[in-house]
């Protein structure tokens, strides 16, 4: 009978572990046969095929094509459309370009605030297809308004969908709707689609400056069937360096927002795998599960009443879909179970169920446990990234067997804590045992308390502790089963989240996942304490974590399906007429081999400026390249004139050739007392301003469409000369007329975050050498490092 109970508890748990990840996303799509009225992830892949025939970054042709798709989609839904554009500097990035929002506009029977439909469509500027990024959020919100108007309705808001252009710029579009557009004034809430991945549960996440209370209970009375929200999701978004478009909404326009995006696979992000066919369908369809809902819902509440002064901690649990409450209850429930926690130990004692020294043993296991899992997660993926150097090409820190290395680290770890309290006998005295994970779990609630309020649900599963611990302490034979049940909210709470840190956070925070997997051992004492068969377990899951071990290795290579990124640039320094091969690569392929030679040197010895990348990377190698006439830019001088002792300068920069970003720079203890480009004027604010207070030589960064110029103006001290560096960049190498490059191998794909598959060219000036009218030949200057 103890051997029978002893296996149901362990299946119930190995159940709801399971169910737990099962239940947080539909299991399937809806085929196009689905209701009229129903989202159909079929429907969905239709348009989404149209959007990702090609990459269409800001300013490619395949971007025009896809704004002008966008916008009869719109029509044939009967929105009025329109397209706005304009110029935006970004003067937090110094990044300056012009986009082209995509505007729908559903009228509501009603005269209050306005609800707006948002996602992005632009992908990222290496070729990515942006099926995840951002077009299932496109598609999502095509479908999901298809499928409202297929009902009948006629909401009494106004809906708007925005489609903003230039987010993987800078968040640009958004800026551009935000400050310029009318429809922004009255906007009362954003529902924003994003992505981070091609798979996985999509996490709502909320955007506010003020207390979140109103828009949680909305959220909860919407009731979307697949609710997968926790207050520490957006307690940790806020720590990152990861904005969106919603942002913008609430810093800009202090109106408040939830924003969706799914995170897993994260290994297909901004790369050439973002496209339809690695886009998870249930992913897609779990998207659809939110906005309709929502769209209902949203449609005809008051929107002007979301605005609240008190927070609420929430988070998702199997059954009851969400749990809320007020911050103002985390103290207090904080205090109750300090409170219950001292009742029962000193119940324990007196009763004599609690012994010091058993406690003591306790500790030890349980600190032994943390420090042995703690060094396995840390050390453990140091090791691994010694053992395969090619990880680091993966910029973003999350590997195609990802997945492989957290079941790994997660089932190598249950079997050390296993063993470890099967050799500290915590069978004889499991009471005992219990006290020191309950009081880390207090702590911990503790430093959430104060630091991390977010988080603040973790005293949930706490409270099912305490009374699994009184119990214990009441009982001579309690049952395993009920044990075992009241375990449930630990392994619903903990069990996601321990693969979340390394998929959202990246691989090197395997060694939280590690700690939290004897954390959450530690919850479940009452229950794994009184196994008979630990060593068995730990064995099973030693002999697992080899078998996990080596499937991994089997995937650490790169394949036709899991490439290797690689970059190859083409850098022409035209003020010394020399010109190289470069690459951000740290280990080099038959690819790039080809241009750069088996035995590479480091590119500092040919160039001592680069455009560096979002994770700080610079050139790897160069070597010496072929020269090619590219044609030079032209630069115009507009003004030159001195008042006051003052020197006011405009010129345009003119390209000839089909270029998508030109970066300028000057040195950084050039002082300017006005700037402007293309019209816009840097703001005077020099508290913040990264213009006037440059920190590199990096002037502006701008992101060409519509084959435009670039104009700048500025004063300055009449007795300064400012010279000038512009780099010229085009991300056509690999089908420019002048050049034969070998097609690139099936198990490589374009680097993401970077310029790659570039020809880039340098030019230097002097303003005081440009004659009064067109300047044809640019004066040679000495150059600028950056």
């Amino acid at each position: 009978m103890k051997f029978f109970s002893g296996l149901l508890s362990f299946v119930i748990i190995l159940f709801f572990i399971w169910y737990s990840f099962f239940s947080l996303m539909p299991s399937s799509g809806t085929p196009a046969t689905a209701d009229k009225t129903q989202f159909s992830t079929q429907r969905a892949l239709q348009p989404l095929k149209e959007i990702t025939k090609a990459p269409h970054f800001h300013g490619s042709e395949e971007h025009t094509r896809v704004r002008e798709y966008l916008v009869q989609q719109l029509q044939e839904l009967g929105l009025e459309t329109e397209v706005q554009e304009g110029f935006v500097l970004n003067e937090s990035w110094r990044g300056l370009d012009k986009p082209k929002n995509v505007i729908g506009v559903l009228k509501g029977s009603g005269n209050g605030k306005s609800l707006i439909l948002l996602s992005h469509y632009d992908s990222a500027k290496v070729p990515s297809f942006g099926a995840s990024d951002a077009g299932s959020g496109i598609v999502t919100i095509l479908e999901s308004l298809r499928a409202y108007k297929a009902a009948g309705k006629t909401p009494k808001n106004d809906i708007i969908v925005l489609f903003s252009d230039a987010e993987e710029l800078g968040l640009d579009g958004a800026q551009l709707f935000v400050h310029k557009h009318p429809l922004a004034k009255n906007a009362g809430l954003v529902l924003n689609f994003e992505a981070r991945g091609s798979g996985g549960p999509s996490n709502m996440i909320l955007e506010t400056n003020g207390g979140n209370a109103n828009l949680v209970k909305a959220f909860v009375d919407a009731n979307p069937e697949y609710p997968v929200a926790s207050s520490l999701m957006y307690s940790i978004y806020k720590m990152l360096p990861n904005d969106t478009d919603s942002t913008v909404f609430r810093e800009d326009g202090d109106i408040d927002s939830f924003f969706f995006a799914f995170i897993d696979d994260h290994y297909d992000y901004h790369t050439a795998n973002d496209n339809v066919e690695n886009l998870d369908e249930n992913t897609l369809q779990h998207q659809g599960s939110y906005l309709l809902p929502l769209l209902h819902y949203f449609g005809d509440a008051d929107l002007s009443t979301l605005k609240a002064e008190e927070d609420y901690v929430y988070v998702n649990a199997p059954f009851v879909k969400m749990i809320s409450y007020p911050f103002s209850w985390i103290l207090p429930m904080l205090i109750i179970a300090i409170v219950l926690f001292l009742a029962l130990v000193f119940y324990g004692i007196s009763r004599g169920k609690l012994k010091g020294k058993a406690i003591g043993k306790g500790f030890a296991a349980f600190l032994l446990s943390l420090i042995l899992c703690g060094a396995v997660g840390y050390f453990g993926w140091m090791l691994l990234k010694i053992i395969y150097p090619h990880y680091g090409e993966i910029q973003h820190g999350f590997t195609y067997n990802g997945h492989w290395y957290i079941a790994f680290f997660v089932v190598l770890s249950s079997a050390i804590v296993f063993k470890i309290y099967r050799n500290f006998k915590v069978a004889k005295d499991v009471p005992s045992f219990y006290v020191a994970p309950l009081i880390f779990w207090i702590i911990i609630n503790v430093v959430v308390f104060v630091m991390l309020k977010g988080a603040a649900y973790w005293i949930i599963p706490v409270f099912f502790g305490l009374l699994s611990f009184f119990i214990l302490l009441k009982q001579e034979k309690p049952s395993l089963i009920l044990l075992t049940l009241l375990a449930i909210p630990a392994l619903s709470f903990f069990a996601p989240l321990i693969q979340f840190f390394p998929v959202g956070l990246g691989l090197e925070m395997l060694v939280i996942s590690c700690v939290f997997v004897v954390l959450l051992f530690g919850l479940v004492v009452p229950v794994f304490g009184r196994y008979r068969w630990k060593n068995i377990i730990a064995l099973s899951a030693a002999v697992f974590a080899v078998v996990l071990f080596f499937v991994a290795n089997a995937k650490s290579d790169f394949t036709e399906t899991r490439q290797k990124p690689n970059s190859l640039i083409y850098y022409q320094n035209a003020d010394t007429n020399k010109n190289y091969w470069l690459t951000y690569d740290n280990i080099l392929d038959s690819w790039t081999q080809g241009y750069l030679g088996n035995s590479p040197e480091a590119a500092n010895k040919f160039i001592t400026n680069a455009a560096g990348s979002k994770y700080n990377t610079g050139y790897s190698f160069g070597a010496p390249a072929p020269e090619k006439s590219i044609t030079p830019f032209e630069v115009r001088l507009e003004e030159d004139s001195v008042n006051n002792g003052q020197r006011s300068v405009t010129f345009t920069i003119i390209p000839k050739r089909d270029v998508h970003e030109i970066d300028v720079y000057t040195d950084v203890e050039t002082q300017f007392s006005s700037l402007a480009f293309n019209g816009q004027i840097v703001s005077q604010d020099t508290v913040n301003n990264g213009y006037y207070k440059r920190k590199s030589n990096t002037l502006v960064r701008y992101f060409v469409a519509d084959h435009d110029s670039l104009e700048i103006s500025y004063t300055t001290n009449a007795a300064t000369d400012v010279q000038f560096q512009v780099m010229e960049y085009s991300y056509d190498l690999l089908n420019h007329p002048q050049f034969t490059i070998n097609k690139r191998p099936k198990n490589t794909m374009p680097k993401p975050f970077i310029n790659t598959d570039a020809v880039v060219v340098k030019r230097s000036f002097s303003v005081a050498n440009l004659p009064k009218k067109i300047k044809d030949t640019l004066i040679e200057t000495p150059a600028i490092d950056d």
